[in-house]
């Protein structure tokens, strides 16, 4: 029997990073199954989940402790939570002016429909004439079934057009 295990990892970022993990993975057993690894002020950030034989998880718990040694933080958490129930899939794009709020208004918006956002992925940069600052979002949400995508997008709208940022939703399924 394997058994999920859900790391996330924080240091300096320098080189060799993503080899000492993937090293101690594969040491003992088990497989890199998905990851998301960037560079955000100076620190490697990284979220992976891997699989292990049940009966070497502790031994791949032991392997990334060593990390600490590194300069890596290393924390683990076992997931083996079954599927989700049936659901509908969107993509979310924004862009706009940036302002404190923007994450905090359109998660809050989504919360209340019940809309789980599965990935997030922000950044701010400079207008290409204005030089001002441009916040976008790319996101992939999760819509229960049930729930009205029609509605959704209303709500939405509505709360892009107060903010005055662009919006995209595109339904995935």
């Amino acid at each position: 029997m394997r058994t999920s295990l859900v790391l996330t990892v924080i240091g300096d970022d320098k080189p060799g990073i993503v080899e000492q993990i993937s090293d101690r993975v594969l040491a003992t057993g088990a497989n890199w199954e998905e990851s998301s690894m960037a560079r955000l002020a100076g620190k490697f950030a990284g979220v992976l989940r891997v699989s292990v034989p049940a009966a070497q998880a502790d031994a791949l718990l032991a392997e990334l402790r060593t990390l600490s040694a590194r300069g890596l933080t290393v924390v683990a958490e076992s997931s083996n939570t079954p599927e989700p129930p049936p659901s509908t899939h969107l993509r979310l794009g924004v862009v706009g002016n940036d302002r404190p709020g923007i994450v905090r208004e359109m998660a809050q918006t989504l919360a209340a429909h019940g809309v789980n956002i599965e990935t997030l992925e922000t950044d701010v940069t400079s207008a290409p004439m204005s030089g001002e600052l441009l916040f976008h979002a790319q996101a992939l949400l999760r819509v229960p079934a049930g729930v009205n995508i029609d509605d959704v997008r209303a709500t939405l709208e509505a709360l892009a057009a107060g903010m005055m940022i662009d919006l995209d939703l595109d339904d995935l399924s």
